[in-house]
């Protein structure tokens, strides 16, 4: 299999919403949240609450409907074949958009297609993506993915997976190295359409808030909560809409809950302010 005529320069989440024209479309992320903040000087910046099991105020379904009015529609399109897609996966773990961008680029110039990779060794593997950061980490896994794919299909393809009920198709993904949860849900929900939901660090911390996950459950757990909670054909949004408020206004460290469109239904909202002094 062949490279694709571009490689997407984005991770798994950096939809964009381009306004005025109603929808997300791929491209590098935009959004940062330092332009976004509220002017008059820098503020020393607390670390956010743990929060207690709270009680969500309002439905999955209530809060997507109020992030479609905020960010607009979510819509879906492949951005990438499926091989791709994973390849970028891995090279996107634990690192930045940018830094994955010049790995994946790094690939095409020195590899012509994803079967030349699988040939290469780790070390010319390694020295490709050093960019992305964890080389020696991420090279064994994309060659033992590629490599494990090959052996149990005879070819680098995973189209096969659509056709598959997604718990099956889950588990045959999650059989790789180097492929967690998340990497299983992003392949299955970006490459193929498939309602398989992400949890990254962005949707765990705003569904913790939310209430939506207990305080203790974990990213890795919280897929198997969230999923079915979410309409099969709101899974792409959800996943796009919680990254995007995440980033924008539910950070980390001093969330802006004074601008929150969630925040007359967000439970943590009260200890928040009270732990920040507001």
């Amino acid at each position: 299999m062949g490279f694709e005529a571009g490689y997407p320069g984005m991770s798994p989440s950096a939809y964009n919403y381009r306004r005025g024209s109603g929808e997300y479309v791929q491209g590098r992320t935009d959004i940062s949240t330092r332009s976004q903040r509220p002017s008059g000087g820098a503020k020393r910046r607390g670390r956010a609450p743990a929060v207690r099991a709270l009680k969500p105020g309002y439905t999955p379904a209530q809060i997507l409907a109020l992030l479609k009015q905020e960010y607009g529609p979510m819509v879906w399109r492949q951005r990438l074949d499926t091989v791709s897609e994973l390849v970028f996966t891995i090279l996107s773990q634990h690192t930045s958009d940018l830094n994955a961008e010049r790995a994946g680029e790094a690939l095409r110039d020195r590899f012509v297609s994803w079967e030349a990779v699988a040939d290469a060794g780790v070390l010319e593997v390694e020295d490709a993506i050093k960019s992305a950061g964890l080389a020696r980490q991420k090279a064994p896994r994309i060659l033992g993915a590629l490599r494990r794919i090959q052996e149990l299909r005879g070819s680098l393809e995973l189209d096969f997976l659509r056709e598959l009920p997604l718990p099956d198709a889950k588990v045959w993904l999650r059989g790789l190295p180097g492929v967690g949860p998340k990497t299983a849900a992003v392949v299955l929900c970006f490459a193929l359409g498939m309602p398989a939901l992400a949890v990254d660090t962005h949707v765990h911390r705003v569904s913790k808030r939310l209430g939506l996950i207990g305080p203790k459950v974990t990213a890795e757990q919280a897929h198997e909560i969230l999923e079915p909670l979410v309409a099969p054909e709101d899974v792409f949004a959800f996943h796009v809409g919680f990254i995007t408020h995440g980033r924008r206004v539910c950070h980390a460290r001093r969330p802006e809950c004074e601008r929150c469109l969630l925040g007359e239904g967000c439970p943590s909202r009260r200890e928040v302010a009270e732990a920040e002094g507001r």
